[in-house]
């Protein structure tokens, strides 16, 4: 391992280590930036990207807008992957934090998308 990595990268290769998304479940991995908030349910054995949401979707740009804070934010990108999900026919996934703690913008993800159907 490189010595000068973050400690979220070296979180995220000890995660992702021992996870694994298949069609049936697959992988539901969040990426944080400063100001937004991104999901993916990722197949790994075919390497690809079954459904994606994030803050800047089409979706809830709107509602995005309006809503305060970036934790009231990501419950409304929770919400919405669990929905695409739902009617994509896929209700269980894996989740990966992607070397984040679980807590705040992670949590309020997570336990939305739990709230919409989503079980992990």
């Amino acid at each position: 391992m490189i010595r000068n990595q973050s400690s979220r990268q070296r979180a995220k290769f000890r995660i992702r280590k021992k996870i694994f998304g298949t069609p049936e479940r697959p992988r539901m991995t969040v990426y944080r930036s400063l100001s937004q908030i991104y999901v993916q349910l990722v197949d790994d054995i075919n390497g690809k990207t079954l459904i994606s949401a994030s803050t800047l979707s089409k979706e809830v740009v709107d509602q995005v807008k309006s809503a305060k804070g970036k934790t009231s934010k990501s419950k409304l990108v929770g919400t919405l992957v669990a929905k695409k999900a739902v009617e994509g026919g896929i209700s269980n996934v894996i989740f990966d934090r992607n070397g984040y703690k679980y807590h705040g913008r992670v949590k309020a993800l997570a336990d939305s998308a739990r709230e919409n159907g989503l079980k992990f």
